[in-house]
């Protein structure tokens, strides 16, 4: 599976690392086209990826997430299939990194072991960030 990675960065200079399989870039597009509301306090930067990843991926990634406050998992049934977005869950894990999930679609309740899953709402977003 290929994986593509969102890193948002707040005004506040709070960083959120977005892992979501790639079947889920609809979702992505969302928070793409929200930090574009001029009164949305975020803006978007892409760490797309098109290619199997690899070792230099893997440290480009690695990197993003060290340098974040918190990951932001978008859960979806497609998860469970996504080797990239579990080797980036894992990866904030191992790095100590606030993690937390959202569920990317209302009918989808997919639970991924060792990932706090809330309801994707702009307020649940904001608290979660707020909180950091």
């Amino acid at each position: 599976m290929h994986l593509l990675g969102v890193t948002v960065i707040m005004i506040n200079k709070k960083i959120i690392f977005v892992a979501f399989a790639i079947e889920d870039a609809r979702i992505r597009d969302m928070i793409k086209g929200q930090s574009l509301n001029t009164r949305t306090p975020f803006a978007y930067v892409d760490m797309s990826v098109k290619e199997a990843y690899d070792e230099e991926w893997k440290k480009k990634v690695r990197t993003r997430i060290l340098r974040s406050d918190g990951v932001l998992a978008l859960v979806s049934k497609n998860s469970l299939g996504s080797t990239g977005q579990k080797w980036e869950i894992q990866c904030a894990k191992d790095e100590r990194r606030p993690l937390r999930g959202i569920w990317a679609y209302s009918d989808d309740r997919t639970s991924l072991a060792g990932v706090s899953t809330i309801v994707w709402t702009w307020p649940n977003l904001a608290a979660w960030i707020d909180g950091l």
